[in-house]
């Protein structure tokens, strides 16, 4: 069994995420490393969590390789669905490691502790230039793939994770008020949940094979209604194999079996241009239309 399946939106940007897993390791290494030299319990969390985003990140690339084999026998659409596996994945990642944030943050403020806010600091700045790279490589990538959106937004949290490091160092180096700490990474704790909270609801979306966001069925099922010599139409489904990849089947009642190649060449570029949907599969069903109909 094969089918001529387009290039899945994320395989498009594989490279650029291999360079952000790459960036995202290292400065991953260094602030564990700085941690441990400056006694910093923040850059050593932040480490922890730029761990678990380079994971994620490689979870993604995985997903990307699983996705580019072909489709077989067993699995007639390919790896396609593998993406918004690991964005799942991913999204539940950042979820939890919110979570820890937050946990971590109540801590410190009832025992706050004294760190070297210098070596921090530009540890820290170091860090955040890294991120910025990071999310400049990804971002057209993440409007148009569930899985490059979910490593998007590691990388914004890693990097909104470097801002709250910088903020609490260069407070601490200021005033020696070690309680900025906590109340930093609380706060980026707070933005990171809606976010990825919506990225999750998405990808369960699209798992539960549920409507693509960006389709009216009932204006979908007019615009096929339209095409001459349609009677009606029934048994529509719509929904997604990964990011940019669209699928729908549908039996269609038409009135003119002799026009029936015609019928199917007009629903279908009804579809890809009204809809974007590529992927069809229509059944013609012979009845005799209503007066009323079209014909």
């Amino acid at each position: 069994m094969s089918h001529d399946h387009a290039a899945s939106a994320g395989g498009r940007n594989k490279e650029r995420l291999l360079i952000v897993f790459a960036l995202t390791s290292a400065v991953m290494l260094a602030e564990a490393a700085g941690g441990f030299f400056t006694h910093s319990l923040a850059l050593l969390a932040d480490a922890a969590h730029m761990l678990a985003d380079a994971g994620a990140l490689g979870l993604s690339l995985l997903a990307m390789r699983f996705a580019e084999r072909p489709a077989n026998q067993r699995k007639s659409y390919g790896y396609h669905r593998a993406e918004i596996l690991a964005a799942f994945v991913n999204a539940s990642i950042l979820l939890l490691m919110s979570v820890l944030i937050l946990i971590e943050a109540w801590e410190r403020l009832r025992h706050p502790l004294e760190v070297m806010s210098g070596p921090m600091l530009g540890i820290a700045v170091v860090g955040l230039i890294v991120n910025l790279v990071g999310m400049r490589l990804l971002f057209h990538g993440a409007k148009e793939s569930l899985n490059v959106k979910g490593a998007y937004l590691e990388v914004l949290s890693d990097a909104l994770g470097s801002i709250g490091v910088i903020a609490a160092a260069a407070i601490m180096w200021r005033t020696r008020w070690y309680a900025a700490d906590p109340i930093v990474s609380a706060a980026i704790g707070l933005f990171i949940v809606p976010r990825t909270w919506t990225l999750l609801k998405q990808a369960v979306h699209i798992l539960m094979e549920g409507v693509p966001a960006h389709i009216d069925v009932n204006a979908l099922e007019a615009a096929m209604k339209r095409v001459p010599n349609v009677c009606s139409v029934h048994d529509l489904h719509v929904w997604t194999i990964t990011s940019g990849f669209d699928a729908l089947s549908a039996h269609v009642d038409v009135d003119d079996p002799a026009r029936g190649d015609r019928i199917l060449a007009d629903l279908r570029r009804v579809l890809k241009e009204e809809f974007e949907i590529n992927h069809t599969t229509l059944q013609l069903e012979i009845v005799r239309c209503p007066e009323d109909t079209h014909s």
